[in-house]
């Protein structure tokens, strides 16, 4: 179920120096949407409430219309998991497009709460919602090699970004997605990227939001001991 993006890939080098990530996040939370919709699927156009919280920035219509697009947008048979779920628009949005099995983690109980409320309003049998620190959870050994692709939209100013990718790396088999939105460039040649045994599939940006989705390599395993 892995290999499902284009073979078309770029690779872009590591450029500039990190930004400030309590000022990315704040100006990322500036523009954030207050309801978004599911683009595609069978809940096409439903609107999923993102509730007022410190640092939710729900992942752009726009930003999620290309990431279907290098994914496909027909999802059937993969396993997903949203790390840092916040609303829900991107593990949603993988179950309305087919997804056969999707895990929703957020770590905050209001949080945790509406997206109860979502799954339930949807129906969506598919979506299993969990209270979890997301770092923790995918560290665990039962995860490894769980899921066919990991989301990772964590808080900016939080600076998690190596981390989730070090521990989502392990949920992945050899081949498996990992997609991250971050408030810089993740390139090939970044150590926290090499460390994990991933490769730049694909790499947008829009506006503060870098956005980058990886494949895990089959010649590398992730580094032990890079979560703490």
């Amino acid at each position: 179920m892995t290999n499902r993006p284009s073979p078309r890939s770029r690779h872009p080098a590591s450029t500039g120096t990190a930004t400030d990530p309590a000022a990315a996040a704040r100006k990322v939370a500036r523009t954030a949407a207050q309801e978004v919709r599911i683009l595609g699927g069978q809940w096409k156009r439903t609107p999923l409430p993102v509730p007022v919280s410190a640092g939710l920035r729900p992942t752009s219509s726009r930003v999620r219309e290309t990431l279907f697009n290098w994914l496909g947008q027909d999802l059937s048979g993969w396993r997903v998991l949203d790390a840092f779920a916040g609303s829900g628009a991107l593990g949603l949005e993988a179950a309305s497009r087919g997804a056969d099995e999707v895990c929703l983690l957020e770590r905050d109980p209001a949080l945790v709460r509406a997206l109860q409320a979502t799954q339930a309003r949807l129906k969506a049998t598919q979506v299993q919602v969990q209270q979890a620190d997301a770092l923790s959870w995918m560290a665990h050994p039962q995860r490894a090699g769980r899921f066919d692709l990991v989301f990772l939209d964590p808080p900016f100013d939080a600076d998690l970004f190596a981390p989730a990718l070090a521990a989502a790396a392990r949920c992945v088999p050899a081949g498996g997605w990992l997609y991250l939105e971050a408030d810089r460039l993740f390139g090939d040649d970044d150590a926290a990227v090499r460390a994990a045994g991933l490769s730049v599939h694909r790499h947008g940006q829009a506006g503060a939001v870098h956005f980058h989705l990886f494949q895990r390599m089959a010649d590398a395993a992730p580094a032990d001991g890079a979560v703490g």
